[in-house]
């Protein structure tokens, strides 16, 4: 006797089941293969500039205390990268950290590490107030912020300026129109920029045939402009342009007022007097490479020439670009005779207090001071 029930009831075809797992296996893997090629396409491209033919500048500000995280979102949401996460991503693979808080100026066109460098190296305390055409330059700036700000508003490289700053066939052609002015500049020794404190902080116009060289020089001609009807006093004083032109420097960043300012400048020639250490935080500030920062003790013993707290007299040359009020205060300091040899602001009422002894410098700190933070 015949058995047709296997005819009747056939078996599963596991073949037509095997080949429906091979292909949704199949697709799954094509689908996984084209999103990772489409996120690994997507995370080359995040690396790139976001649009390289764009070089409009975006003024960002970088928060104190911002993660690489926040930073990331900060940048994409400014239209400066194309993926917060990816520059997140990149900045931690590269072991890019110590970004600083401050106003930067970028653009598009800038890759992810030219980015990262820049907010390594720092930003401005305040935002930059771009003017087409021109160069702002405020009383108080370094080179280092010079460079920043000619970068910004012209298309001049900051790498450019600040090689010609090393330029030595240029400083030499400069002395040479400007002899009273930059001989003892030129002379001399460990010094950063030959050229720090004699760039006149003011507006320069940049026209389109201006050079970098032909920019530099219009700021030296106006500081000769500004300091030559003073070259008499300045003699007179005992300094050189150098020492005199350091402390103008000191006083542009420690005074508020005019009158604070000649006091100041008799408290800093009357520590001069005694070969007493003249303990600027402005010295310190530049000796490390930093424009805001509370010091540490660390910061005060740095090894640096231009550290004022551990080394006395003027140091190699001046911190900044000094206005004609700062250089004024130094050729007509007030209170000399009283012997200040101290002096501490409180930073809210900007109200300046003058001790002759250090005991009573402690004394003016306690009482007036406990409100700065």
């Amino acid at each position: 006797m015949t058995d047709d029930s296997s005819r009747r009831n056939p078996k599963p075809n596991k073949s037509l089941g095997r080949r429906i797992i091979i292909s949704v296996i199949t697709l799954l893997v094509i689908l996984a293969a084209t999103i990772g090629l489409m996120g690994y396409r997507y995370f080359q491209d995040a690396l790139k500039p976001l649009n390289p033919q764009n070089t409009n500048v975006t003024q960002v500000h970088i928060p104190l205390g911002a993660s690489n995280k926040q930073i990331g979102s900060i940048l994409q949401n400014k239209k400066i990268v194309k993926s917060g996460m990816v520059f997140d991503y990149y900045v931690k693979s590269n072991n890019m950290a110590n970004f600083r808080a401050g106003y930067y100026q970028l653009k598009p066109s800038m890759s992810l590490k030219t980015i990262a460098k820049r907010l390594q190296r720092g930003g401005t305390d305040q935002p930059i107030q771009s003017t087409k055409g021109k160069v702002l330059i405020r009383e108080g700036a370094n080179i280092d912020q010079i460079a920043t700000q000619i970068s910004v508003t012209t298309d001049f490289d900051r790498g450019d300026f600040l090689k010609l700053m090393k330029n030595q066939t240029y400083l030499e052609q400069l002395a040479s129109r400007y002899p009273k002015l930059l001989n003892p500049a030129m002379k001399a020794k460990n010094v950063r920029y030959r050229l720090e404190g004699y760039l006149y902080p003011a507006t320069y116009e940049v026209e389109k045939n201006t050079s970098l060289k032909s920019l530099v020089n219009q700021m030296v001609a106006k500081t000769n402009q500004m300091v030559s009807p003073h070259f008499a006093a300045i003699k007179k004083s005992g300094m050189n342009m150098q020492q005199f032109m350091t402390l103008s420097s000191l006083i542009e960043r420690e005074g508020v007022n005019q009158t604070d300012r000649r006091k100041m400048a008799g408290v800093l020639l009357n520590r001069i007097d005694i070969n007493m250490p003249l303990q600027s935080d402005v010295a310190v500030l530049y000796a490390i490479h930093r424009n805001n920062k509370v010091l540490t003790n660390k910061d005060l013993q740095s090894d640096s020439p231009y550290n004022l707290y551990k080394y006395t007299g003027f140091g190699p040359g001046p911190f900044d670009s000094p206005s004609i009020s700062s250089m004024s205060a130094v050729l007509h300091p007030l209170d000399r005779s009283k012997n200040y040899l101290y002096f501490v602001a409180n930073t809210k009422t900007k109200k300046v207090y003058y001790s002759k002894t250090y005991a009573e410098h402690q004394q003016q700190i306690a009482a007036h001071t406990s409100d700065n933070n």
